[in-house]
């Protein structure tokens, strides 16, 4: 049978039409270092060594928030340019959370057990908060328009209330708890890492409702979670694995991915369904939520040694991790049979992915 001019560019055009299709609805990689920023030693650092911890994204605001040892460095989330930092007499910050409508921002000094209150605006401490023993991840919720400092040594959550900066409760997990995520509805979901679990949280009456073992994963650190499907994405570091999770259920979906080692902090970018972690080991994982259901493989990104704490900008979709340099590891002992590299003091700086 022939086929006539317009049969064929009909065809052809349909071929084309389709691919794109096909090319649209795939999981692109692509991450890439766009920029690198360096920063001195954070204030009274040069003899206790390099720390930092978390990184938290202020989309509305364009500044990004990165602790540092005995300061929070704040950056301009378009221009990467310092425009300020927050310090006071502190011993180690680990976390930040802001709370928009009271115009407070709140940081965790762990090594203090306290929770430190600050003007979102001007950068200004307001006040020292007294919480409990190692103060770490700290997130708002905005369901019960309340902060929760989550404490490693203490074993407890202590939930705060952003308008007045008093705490209302301190309350116990039953285990040491990493990264926790809120689902935006009244849940508050952490990672019990001592226990195997992700604990379900209920913000209102400060109880806990379920615990969830985390299997074949273990020592569950980062958490994100896509609010929409209900899916928890949990990292752990002992298996090294990324595991799915129903946050109504607990039941885990599928076998896990492999993932690097020490992971600290998980993403998910709901405008492209990525979910992203990032480990110690310098590596980034990128994944690609296929359906509620089914998670695909994207790339792995090689980053830099210690990187492994990351925020994300819902707006350019780019990712912001910090590190420094590292030297040798000390000779282990009984105390501490496996020593990490020692972060090397004035060398902190920050590393920006994207596409």
């Amino acid at each position: 049978m022939k086929i006539s001019s317009y049969a064929k560019l009909a065809l052809a055009f349909s071929v084309v039409l389709s691919a794109a299709c096909v090319l649209a609805g795939s999981p692109a990689g692509g991450y890439h270092l766009l920029k690198k920023v360096s920063f001195g030693a954070a204030p009274g650092s040069g003899a206790t060594g390099e720390y930092f911890d978390y990184v938290v994204v202020d989309q509305a605001a364009r500044r990004v928030y990165l602790s540092h040892k005995t300061e929070v460095v704040v950056v301009d989330a378009d221009s990467f340019d310092k425009v300020g930092t927050i310090t006071g007499d502190w011993k180690r910050i680990h976390g930040v959370a802001l709370a928009p409508e009271t115009g407070h921002g709140f940081i965790t000094d762990g090594d203090a057990g306290n929770i430190v209150m600050f003007d979102i605006k001007t950068l200004a401490v307001l006040k020292t908060i007294k919480g409990e023993d190692d103060a770490d991840w700290i997130l708002y919720d905005p369901a019960s328009k309340r902060i929760f400092a989550f404490n490693g040594d203490a074993k407890s959550a202590t939930a705060i209330d952003p308008v007045k900066g008093e705490v209302i409760k301190s309350f116990p997990l039953g285990g040491a708890p990493e990264q926790a995520v809120a689902d935006g509805k009244g849940m508050i979901y952490d990672n019990i890492a001592s226990t195997n679990e992700v604990v379900a949280i209920d913000s209102r009456d400060l109880t806990i409702k379920s615990r969830f073992p985390v299997a074949p994963s273990g020592q569950p650190t980062s958490i994100t979670m896509d609010r929409k499907t209900r899916r928890l994405f949990v990292g752990g570091r002992n298996p090294k694995m990324l595991v799915v999770m129903d946050a109504d259920t607990g039941k885990v979906i599928g076998d896990g991915f492999p993932i690097g080692d020490r992971v600290d902090a998980n993403i998910f970018d709901a405008a492209t369904s990525t979910v992203a972690a990032a480990t110690r080991e310098g590596t980034l994982h990128v994944f690609h939520e296929d359906s509620p259901d089914k998670l695909s493989v994207v790339e792995t990104v090689k980053t830099e040694f210690g990187a492994k704490t990351m925020g994300l900008d819902p707006k350019t979709h780019n990712l912001y991790l910090t590190t420094s340099d590292f030297g040798p590891a000390p000779a282990p002992t009984e105390k501490q049979p496996n020593p990490q590299p020692v972060a090397t003091p004035g060398t902190f700086r920050l590393l920006v992915y994207g596409k």
